[in-house]
């Protein structure tokens, strides 16, 4: 029998084995298939879009669940309180913004062109250009394997929080504890979108940040700002094969960051005097540049390295392991350590890998 190849099924196309592979495209089939991994024993990876993920060369020995649920349903669509559309975990995530914006449903635009399934996003409370989704999810369906039977988060529930929720934090090793189902979302009517809080963004689109703009003029410039950056899935771009960020922009304590060079991009992170520094900041300030790692005398050998374009992801230059992008990912890691005491963590998960 052929052995499924992880590296086919992730936007990094590293990984080796699976040791059975089975792919869900209803709901009835998710709970099948983890339920009958869950009665034999055996260790259970979910796969969505395959973004979000990093794979060890020696495979996965588990059952790995590729969750192909497709669609959506439009539960309520009215003036007063919007629109409110239930989606299947498999759906894919930018032909859900796409629609919502040509049906002139607000609150996606800035989330366009982010890779993967539907149902990873409350995951990571996927976010981008100031947006995230914790501002527009009403409830996730999700199977829990603890208590065998279905349960529905409401946002508050889902304990959102930078990159973050309860479904996260119940992952272990890519085997979550609830397997989304469906996430609803709660989007208000009409052509523009909702504010735009990030400067860049603002800039682009020729509006004061706060201010709203036309969403289908959002939905450009951020698919524009993004393949910009190399952060638009193009099979003929090898800065695009990777897992996006790969390192999250560490939250410190203001005292943290006053030791930081002036002018070190700082972000207010709520309460307790915390601060949100710049992961590509503290990276291309430690010394390492895009490209970082193309060199063939690098870690790497060359088979992987920073992208060519933006220093926050690690791509795969055609030919690189997992172990290839691990070694970037240390290398970065230890110089912003050396340089400024600061640690950064990885954004996708490490599956039977460890920086």
């Amino acid at each position: 029998m052929t052995q499924t190849m992880l590296s086919e099924l992730t936007t990094a196309a590293v990984g080796g084995p699976a040791g059975t592979f089975v792919e869900a495209r209803t709901e009835a089939e998710i709970i099948d298939a983890v339920r009958s991994a869950d009665a034999a024993g055996e260790k259970l990876l979910i796969i969505g879009g395959g973004s979000n993920l990093l794979i060890s060369d020696a495979g996965y020995p588990g059952t790995v669940l590729k969750i192909a649920s497709q669609g959506f349903t439009v539960n309520s669509e009215d003036s007063c309180g919007g629109v409110s559309v239930v989606v299947q975990a498999g759906h894919n995530w930018d032909a859900l913004v796409e629609h919502s914006v040509l049906h002139a449903w607000s609150g996606l635009e800035a989330l366009s062109g982010i890779p993967g399934a539907t149902g990873g996003a409350p995951v990571q409370n996927v976010g981008a250009y100031g947006a995230d989704v914790s501002q527009t999810i009403a409830a996730v369906r999700t199977w829990d394997r603890e208590r065998n039977a279905v349960q529905t988060f409401t946002n508050s529930e889902l304990k959102f929080g930078y990159r973050d929720s309860i479904l996260k934090q119940t992952t272990i090793q890519g085997s979550p504890r609830y397997v989304v189902l469906t996430v609803e979302f709660q989007l208000a009517l009409g052509r523009m979108s909702a504010p735009i809080r990030y400067a860049e963004l603002a800039r682009s689109l020729g509006v004061e940040a706060g201010k709203r703009a036309y969403s289908n003029d959002v939905r450009r410039e951020v698919l524009r700002l993004r393949a910009s950056k190399g952060m638009v899935l193009d099979a003929s771009d090898r800065d695009t094969y990777s897992t996006g960020s790969f390192f999250t922009n560490p939250i410190v304590p203001a005292a943290a960051a006053a030791s930081l060079p002036e002018g070190a991009p700082q972000y207010p992170a709520g309460s307790d005097g915390l601060v949100k520094l710049s992961a590509a900041w503290l990276i291309d300030q430690a010394g390492f540049a895009k490209g970082f790692g193309l060199d063939p005398a690098s870690v790497s050998g060359g088979r992987a390295s920073l992208s060519t374009k933006h220093t926050l992801a690690i791509t795969n230059r055609g030919e690189a392991r997992a172990e290839d992008m691990v070694a970037i990912a240390r290398e970065v890691r230890r110089g912003v350590v050396e340089r400024f005491g600061i640690e950064l963590h990885p954004e996708p998960l490490l599956i039977g890998l460890a920086l």
